[in-house]
């Protein structure tokens, strides 16, 4: 990474500080957090260090997809993104160590252990809330690294709503979100429908494979293929009483991926498609006995399959049919049918109290059960498995104020029950000192506890491209345990927020895939698949992350700047079979340096007209892996702006249009080897929002930043 070339860009814009010495309107509202402790603090009181990605900051960026938002703005995330999901990876730790909440509720749309995040509408997130470390006293497994709150917007006033947010951009990158609100007395409806589409790209025509000693130079295959996702959501509230509210929701979500049909057998021939068919649906309620207490409960059910859809005669092996022998009849497709990979459902039952109790506590407590169930003819022995866990968990927190002095402490404990693998407890500690308006210090400690998922206790998956590799699953896996500490101080005064956070996280048993000699893996596959490598789910011992996060911003009437920085050290025990001796390893797509840097100006020049401009940079040092090459560092910078036309009384127009990759970088390495970034090089985009709001009034910005936080108050509160 060009360090020189990312400092001088900052001391450029630096002559534009002193231009004005007033806090902008946005940052004066308190912001409302609740997903660190599960329950509503003022964002500077908080006990655990949380990090927000506020509505304002969502507009000024206009980011095209959840991983492009939290990619340029912090500096903790990586993606990876390829036709199997997202990759992401938060401060070290891949995505199955990251929980992702929708409204505090989990995401599902495990593709290959990875997440498929298109899944979220970017138009449709009110905030962001990143909560860094384990959380597993409180949100249970997947939560070892960290949890990301997306918070979506609400319509809460009388009457209809109506939304229409088009966007377009290079290689027919097509975003379409519509939206229909209607509130009727105490009946709330809400109808979200998103569309999304790209012609995809390629970066370069060659391809590496480890089987073959010359690279092929005119792969057919693209750098992102071409894909169309389509999602319907609809949310009912029914507000009985001022105490008591139900709710009901679902989705229905859609996703087709298309790749090219190339010459090469061994690496691009493709006779189909990838395509996803997810559904979720949801109700639960809200009762509130008194003015300070709150009780909720949900159940939830998701479903998501993937499957591949024939676009040619294609004969496939037939393994339900072998009967246990190496030798596997083969089944005719035909163009248009499908064949199952996976299909995975899970249901969900949790009940959840908060209690405010004499001596300033507050105490939140819940029960839980989850059931997980795998349906996979081709990749798991008997086709089906299953698994559930139970668990019981308590947190109370406690305040005391004496003058300028804040000490506000939380301590929480899980139990766990899961089918397999027996009772864990999971405790976790947090504090924090407040020191008059401006300095804030916080400390945590937690601990983590995850199971193998029953994909990497059963899976075997063959992928063929670059060569053939096979993914095998263990069952001899044991289930992972983690010791979080970090500490971090905060200054808060006069338009500057300043974070420093140090951490350290010990995983013991941490699964990762482990490439392993073709003699250890069972003999029938060897055969069958004649893999160029073969990967196995293993435990790794004592794998660690060590880091600091930096944060910087600075607002000032219509200005603002923010830096950030991310400085990451990891490493793992693994044994080495060959040679029978341990020896250590990076953890796979570590970058040691991550920044991201962003200076903005809004401005409104008459009541019909508003303007925001901003610069934008990401950027990271090489990704280390075991296989298959390193990740190349990388800059992007981007110029975004966005024109709020013409407000009415209830109606908003706002235009976007920005150049993503000013300075057209293109990571051209090989496919089959790692990418530092899938951009294609510089694009544009174009995007036009209407919003027509019949029980609300628009007379300024102000008016509009002033409703967007009370409704996401009002959700925290909820």
């Amino acid at each position: 990474m060009d360090i020189k070339k990312f400092l001088l860009i900052g001391l450029a814009l630096l002559p534009a500080w002193p231009l004005a010495a007033q806090a902008p309107v946005q940052d004066t509202i308190p912001e409302i957090v609740v997903t660190a402790t599960g329950t509503s603090h003022l964002l500077k009181d908080v006990p655990v260090q949380t990090e927000v990605i506020t509505r304002q900051m969502l507009q000024n960026y206009a980011g095209r997809s959840l991983e492009d938002i939290l990619g340029g703005l912090t500096a903790s995330f990586a993606f990876n993104e390829d036709d199997m999901g997202s990759h992401l990876q938060l401060n070290g730790l891949g995505n199955s160590y990251v929980l992702i909440l929708i409204d505090g509720k989990r995401i599902h749309g495990d593709v290959g252990g990875e997440n498929d995040l298109s899944l979220v509408d970017p138009q449709n997130i009110e905030k962001i809330e990143i909560v860094k470390g384990s959380s597993s006293a409180l949100y249970g497994s997947d939560a070892i690294a960290g949890v990301i709150n997306i918070i979506t917007r609400k319509h809460r006033d009388e009457g209809l709503l109506l939304e229409n947010s088009t966007r377009y951009g290079s290689y027919n990158d097509l975003r379409q979100h519509n939206a229909i609100g209607l509130k009727y007395g105490k009946l709330n409806s809400l109808t979200n429908f998103q569309l999304q589409h790209s012609d995809g790209w390629q970066n370069t025509s060659v391809e590496y494979s480890p089987g073959s000693q010359h690279p092929v130079t005119d792969s057919q295959n693209k750098t992102v293929n071409r894909h169309t996702n389509v999602q319907v959501g609809e949310q009912l509230t029914y507000t009985l009483s001022k105490q008591l509210e139900f709710y009901a929701g679902g989705t229905i979500y859609g996703k087709r991926i298309y790749r090219p049909n190339g010459k090469y057998a061994q690496f691009d021939v493709h006779t189909y498609d990838l395509q996803y068919r997810n559904a979720s649906a949801s109700a639960g309620g809200r009762w509130k006995p008194n003015e300070t207490d709150v009780v909720t409960f949900d159940l939830d059910w998701n479903r998501h399959a993937y499957m591949y859809y024939f676009t040619a005669n294609t004969l496939v092996e037939d393994y339900e049919k072998s009967k246990g022998t190496i030798y596997y009849p083969y089944y005719p497709y035909l163009p248009g049918q499908t064949e199952m990979q996976s299909d995975q459902r899970r249901t969900m039952a949790s009940l959840k109290g908060v209690f405010t109790l004499p001596g300033e506590n507050l105490l939140n407590t819940g029960a839980e059960y989850r059931y997980d169930w795998l349906y996979s003819p081709t990749r798991v022995q008997g086709s089906t498995v299953s698994d559930w866990t139970a668990a019981l968990y308590a947190q109370d927190e406690w305040k005391y104020l004496s003058g300028r002095t804040l000490l506000h402490l939380a301590g929480g404990l899980r139990l766990t029950w899961n089918r397999q693998f027996g009772v864990r407890l999971t405790p976790k500690v947090s504090a924090m000192l407040g020191l008059g308006p401006a300095w804030r210090i916080r400390a945590s400690w937690s601990q983590g506890f995850k199971t193998p998922t029953p994909k990497e206790l059963h899976y075997r998956y063959v992928r063929q491209m670059s060569g053939t590799y096979l993914y095998l699953g263990n069952l001899a896996l044991r289930p992972q345990t983690s010791n979080y500490f970090s500490l971090g101080g905060e200054y808060t005064h006069a338009g500057w927020s300043i974070n420093v956070t140090a951490y350290h996280n010990r995983v013991g048993d941490m699964i990762t895939l482990v490439t392993i000699p073709n003699y250890q893996a069972p003999a029938e596959y060897i055969i069958q698949y004649d893999p160029v490598r073969t990967r196995q789910y293993q435990n790794i011992e004592d794998a660690r992350t060590t880091g600091v996060d930096l944060s910087i911003r600075y607002g000032f009437r219509d200005w603002a700047f923010g830096l950030g920085y991310s400085w990451l050290d990891t490493n793992a025990n693994q044994y080495d079979s060959d040679h029978d001796r341990m020896h250590q390893v990076i953890i796979d797509g570590t970058a040691h340096h991550k920044g991201n840097f962003f200076t903005s100006w809004n401005h409104r020049f008459s009541p019909n007209y508003r303007l925001s401009a901003g610069l934008y940079g990401r950027m990271s040092s090489k990704r280390y892996y075991q296989i298959d090459g390193d990740g190349k560092g990388y800059q992007i910078w981007r110029v975004a702006t966005t024109h709020d036309l013409g407000h009415s009384k209830r109606t908003v127009w706002r235009v976007e249009a920005g150049v993503d990759n000013i300075f057209n970088y293109v990571d051209r390495t090989p496919h089959g080897l790692h990418l530092g970034t899938t951009t294609p090089g510089t694009t544009f985009y174009l995007g036009l929002t209407i919003r027509f709001n019949q029980g609300r009034k628009v007379s300024s910005q102000f008016n509009e930043t002033i409703n967007n936080n009370f409704n996401s108050k009002q959700y925290e509160e909820n």
